[in-house]
């Protein structure tokens, strides 16, 4: 049995939001933890993760939608080292200034 037409593209965008979602929830437990030490540099982790947030959710959509085109093209190969640097970057802050 194959899956319909449309199902993988379906499938990646799913998961790409999930993982947005998941990411800005993250960026919310970063604000109010970032209020409870006054701002300062916690607010760095909280900017980073925000931006990755919405950078995911732009590959996402992207991906999404090559996909579903009558011919999928690959994704850039940039795209997906960006999103990786981002999401490192945004973890690394985490460690160092939380």
């Amino acid at each position: 049995m194959t899956a319909p037409a449309g199902a993988q593209a379906e499938r990646t965008g799913l998961a790409w939001r999930r993982t947005a979602l998941a990411s800005a929830a993250c960026t919310l437990l970063l604000l109010h933890s970032a209020a409870l030490r006054h701002w300062g540099l916690a607010l760095l982790p909280v900017l980073l993760s925000a931006a990755t947030s919405a950078l995911l959710a732009g590959v996402g959509a992207t991906r999404e939608r090559a996909l579903r085109a009558a011919e999928p093209v690959a994704m850039p190969r940039l795209l997906p080292a960006v999103t990786s640097l981002a999401v490192t970057l945004t973890a690394t802050s985490v460690i160092v200034l939380h």
